[in-house]
């Protein structure tokens, strides 16, 4: 499998195995904190589903010029300033307040329908009636455009965007830089996953990258260079204590500054 069909096909992977968790939450999960303070779980979907489906209005504009920017130099330090924070903050935050104004709307206009129905059934008298969750499934199920369709849909439209053109189509990402589409999936890959990974420690469940997504993000964060043995390190550690998951301990961080990895910015 080659780079392109690689990145597309952990991007993919990654956001199906998201969209199994999501749709497996109940409402009480959604106000969870996470470790990617100050955002709760809700907060923190709403950011990941907007980084999947970025590339959708990305590729509906016109192709930049100028020099290329890799998925590396997207991360670079200096792009991630206490400016640039504050404002994914608060971006996550309007978005999952949506989401959410959405799902009431939703919830509120099938359980007036179930009240009608039970209404005119038990007015015609054929002694049958069913309720609300007979009729509309479980909380989870009549949420409506909830976290987890909105989610899907974005993920998926963005994929669909991806594969309808060329690998090195050139798009302009929010901090100005030009990239190929390529590239920026690249960088898709490392939000949906290692938010995943935050995710899932909000959740208290056990981590669910996938191989592929591990495979691309490793890729990336070694930019090709082979740790130390000494550190034992499988992918999922490695993602873990570079990203800053996880602390390194003093010969850990030691052990890495030897083999001189590329100074990259993850936000929590």
């Amino acid at each position: 499998m080659g780079d392109v069909d690689l990145v597309r096909a952990a991007f993919r992977a990654e956001c199906l195995r998201l969209g199994e968790v999501l749709a497996a939450l109940e409402p009480r999960d959604l106000a969870r904190p996470t470790g990617c303070v100050p955002w709760t779980v809700a907060e923190l979907l709403a950011h990941v589903r907007t980084g999947a489906g970025r590339l959708i209005d990305m590729l509906a504009a016109p192709a930049p010029t100028g020099a290329l920017v890799d998925a590396a130099g997207y991360f670079g330090a200096a792009k991630f300033t206490l400016e640039v924070d504050a404002a994914r903050i608060e971006s996550a935050r309007a978005e999952a307040g949506r989401v959410e104004s959405a799902r009431a709307e939703e919830a509120r206009i099938a359980s007036a329908r179930a009240e009608a129905d039970r209404v005119e059934e038990a007015r015609v008298g054929d002694g049958r009636v069913e309720s609300g969750e007979e009729r509309f499934g479980s909380e989870g199920a009549r949420r409506g455009v909830g976290l987890g369709e909105d989610f899907d849909r974005a993920w998926r439209a963005a994929l669909a965007a991806v594969e309808a053109c060329p690998p090195d189509r050139v798009v302009r990402t929010r901090h100005g830089d030009a990239m190929t589409v390529t590239e920026f999936l690249r960088t898709r890959v490392v939000e949906v996953g290692v938010h995943g990974l935050d995710l899932a420690a909000a959740l208290d469940r056990p981590p669910w990258l996938t191989t592929a997504a591990s495979r691309v993000i490793t890729d990336l964060l070694t930019a090709g260079r082979r740790l130390p043995a000494e550190l034992g390190w499988d992918r999922l550690t490695l993602i873990t204590k570079v990203t800053g998951r996880t602390p390194c301990s003093p010969a850990e961080q030691a052990a890495l500054a030897r083999v001189g990895l590329p100074l990259l910015a993850f936000g929590r």
